[in-house]
Parts: structure tokens; sequence; C-alpha cells
């Protein structure tokens, strides 16, 4: 059963408890589709009066911010220990590359990191036991962590549910098929601007690598030559 489908036969507290806590878990650094079970719920709530956006857009507000910090403080405690374990129990997501390409994102932007990583899927897991594990100062975190949950969480159920609200009245004369077809334009433009974003933070990230290693050869080409 899609996703879709299933929350159109459960209670809203039931969704609205759902969106939480599945976002909560994934802030928490546990790998769950915590965008697709937000993007469904704000679709469901354009067409169903039972579901309340701004209810729905709180919840999963609280999800991100409690998770995130939840995760702060596993990682603050766990250490590079429980990177390592992660990387065991979950390898696709916590690989070494992942892991490094994170901890470059956050020693170069600090707790905006935090605030956009958010936006980012991969980030999204990463950013809170991460934040911990490199002893983020709790108040930079705490900062961008509630912005970021409120941004995030918030402009995402905002965009969604009106994308829907619009569309549905638009095509009333057509079917509902019509009406998904134009949401998932919708979320396939945010998600390609997502991508392209990812891609070019990864291509820097690359170029900054290579900077360092370029960097490193030349300062022990530099130590040789004092040797000779």
């Amino acid at each position: 059963m899609h996703v879709q489908e299933w929350l159109e036969n459960v209670p809203a507290v039931s969704v609205y408890a759902l969106v939480g806590l599945v976002i909560g878990l994934e802030s928490l650094g546990i790998p769950l589709p915590g965008e697709i079970v937000l993007v469904s719920a704000a679709l469901l709530s354009s067409q169903h009066g039972d579901v309340n956006p701004v209810i729905l857009g709180a919840c999963a507000t609280a999800g991100a911010v409690i998770g995130d910090s939840i995760g702060y403080a596993i990682g603050r405690k766990g250490g590079r220990p429980l990177l390592a374990w992660l990387g065991r129990k979950f390898p696709k997501h916590f690989s070494e590359a992942n892991v490094g390409s994170a901890e470059r994102s956050f020693q170069k932007w600090g707790m905006w990191a935090v605030f956009f990583g958010r936006f980012v899927a991969l980030l999204r897991i990463f950013a809170g036991p991460l934040a911990g594990v490199l002893r983020m100062p709790y108040w930079k975190f705490a900062i961008a962590n509630v912005l970021g949950g409120i941004v995030w969480a918030g402009g995402t159920t905002a965009v969604i549910y009106y994308i829907g609200v619009v569309a549905e009245d638009w095509l009333k004369r057509f079917s509902y098929v019509g009406l998904g077809i134009a949401v998932l334009i919708g979320v396939g433009s945010m998600m390609l601007v997502k991508r392209r974003a990812k891609k070019a933070a990864e291509e820097h990230a690359a170029r900054a690598e290579a900077g360092a290693g370029t960097g490193s050869e030349a300062a022990a080409g530099t130590e040789a030559a004092a040797v000779r």
C-alpha cells in the first residue's frame, strides 16, 4: 500500500504522531523516509479537513528539533566509536566517505551545516549526532536546530499543502490523477533544486580536498628539500 493511501485510512491524531515520530527518529540518526512521510501527510491535509496543516507542521517541527537534540546528546557521549558502530549497522548511510563529506561540511560551515543540513537527506541524518561528536557548542547547535526545523518542517508542510489546495481547485474538472501529476511536478522541482545544491556542495568539497592534497604534497617536497 502506498504511503498516501495508508495515511488516508488512519485517524488525524495518528497521522500527527506518525509524522513526528518518523521525523524524530530520522533526525536522531536512524535512516527513515521522514521527508516522504511529511510530504504525503501535507498532501493529505490539503484534501481532507480532518488533518490540520498547522498542527501537522508543528508536530513535524517538534519531531525534528527533539530528534536532533537527542542525536546531539548521543553523539557527544558516544564520540567517534558511535560513528564506527553506525557505520557497521548502516554502511550505506554512515560509510567513511559519507561521514568524511559531512564532517568537511561541518568544518567549513559550522552551525549553518546543521541549519542547511535539514534540506539534504544525508545531512539530515548526520546533523545531530555529528554535531555532538565534533563538540559543537550547544547554544550554536540549538539555534541552528530550532531554526532549521521550523523552516524545513513548517515550510515543506506549507508548500505542499498549498500546492495541493491550488491544484485541486484548478483540476476539479479532471480526476485526482491530474492532481497527483501537478503535485509530483511541484515536488520534483523541489527535489531537483535540492539535488543540484547537493551536487554543488560535493564538487566544492572535492575541490577543497584536492587543494588540501596539493598543499600537503608541496609541504612534503619542501621538507624533503630541506633534508637534502
